[in-house]
This record gives C-alpha cells, structure tokens and sequence, in this order.
C-alpha cells in the first residue's frame, strides 16, 4: 500500500483567492520566552489550499460543510489527467478522457500540477478550470465528487455558473489538491475536512491510497 499526500502546506506564504483572508499562522505563546508550551494560532479563509466547498457557498439556503456526506469523501476515485495543452475542461475534452463506467468520484489533474511545487506566492488566473458544459456532463453521469488541482474547480471566467450547476445537483467539491506527483489511475479516497457547524467550506487533509 501507498499513501499518497495530495495536501497542500498551509503556510503564511501560501496565496489566496482574490480578496479572501490572508493565511496568519504563528506561536503567540513560545518556550524560548519562559511560556510552559509552546501554543500556535491560525487565521485564515475556510477556502484556503485544500479545501472541500459546501452548497452554503454559492446557494442561499444550502447546505453546509459538516452535513456533507461521508459515504461521499472517503471511497474509489478515478484521478483523470487532462493534456497540458487544454486550458478549458470543457464537455468536449472530457468525452475524449476515458473515464471509466460508474466512476463516483474524479480528481482532474492538470496543468495547475506544475504550480505547486513552486508554492508561488501570487494567485494566477489562467489556471485550468471547468465550464457549466463539464459539470452538467458530470452530473448527468452521476458523479458525487470532483477535485482538481488549483483553487476552484471552475475557471475564472465561470466561477458562479460552474459552481451552480454542480453544488445545486448535490456534487461535493474538492478544490486546491497537489497532484503533482501522483499518476493517472484508480486510488481510494480519504477526504476528511474540518467539522465547521455552520461553514461554507473547510479546509481537509486529504490523500489516496494505491494497492
């Protein structure tokens, strides 16, 4: 068995979303200054690095992150990659990706792999993305999650109507993943985000396992 780590670090240099909170990640209580431990805060956006979003996030109403379903973020996932050359995951490219019957579950991994190894410290908006065409294509095929490699499954350009089209068909999204290092294939899924009552999204740690 292998673990594969597709968690990105959380770090005070990590980039964010255009206009999300920055990360602020320090010790406010510190041995080497005579405290008894040493104790750590965090601030940040529930959007930040490797994160799932909840149907809160864009639907008025909707539901939020700690009533995702499980049985949803921990199962068999099909990691598909999609050419370098493609800069729009559209219904098109994917009827060319060999996406085997039944899947559940589909990691995209693309271009925005090369990003990660870099941790660049500027949010980029030419990353690859979906179109509503790709998250209708997937709903119709009865596929309960999608993860992708860069900060949002949509692409800049259709950020609310690709969000819409999946979270309102009850499709969890797994945004932020580095696949850099894992190959196109069939892995199990462990996706465990943080059980914010209340939230629109959460941070996760998240890994597949190769047998």
């Amino acid at each position: 068995m292998i673990i594969h780590d597709i968690t990105v670090p959380i770090s005070n240099r990590l980039f964010v979303w255009p206009g999300d909170r920055p990360v602020s990640l320090g010790r406010i209580s510190k041995l080497e200054e005579g405290a008894e431990s040493n104790v750590s805060a965090l601030s940040l956006s529930v959007h930040t690095g490797t994160h799932v979003d909840a149907p809160a996030h864009f639907i008025a109403g909707g539901g939020t992150v700690e009533g995702l379903p499980l049985e949803v973020l921990v199962g068999p996932a099909a990691l598909v990659e999609i050419p370098a050359e493609v800069r729009l995951i559209t219904a098109e490219v994917l009827e060319q990706v060999d996406l085997p019957a039944g899947t559940e579950r589909v990691l995209f991994k693309t271009w925005n792999s090369t990003f990660w190894p870099e941790l660049e410290d500027h949010f980029r908006t030419d990353y690859v993305g979906l179109d509503e065409s790709t998250a209708r294509w997937l709903v119709a095929r009865g596929v309960k999650l999608v993860g992708i490699d860069y900060l949002s499954v949509s692409s800049y350009a259709h950020t609310t109507s690709t969000h819409l089209a999946l979270l309102q068909a009850g499709v969890v999204l797994l945004e932020g993943l580095d696949l850099s290092k894992v190959r196109a294939g069939e892995y199990e899924l462990f996706c465990l985000p943080l059980k914010l009552l209340g939230s629109d999204g959460a941070p996760a740690r998240v890994v597949l396992i190769e047998r």
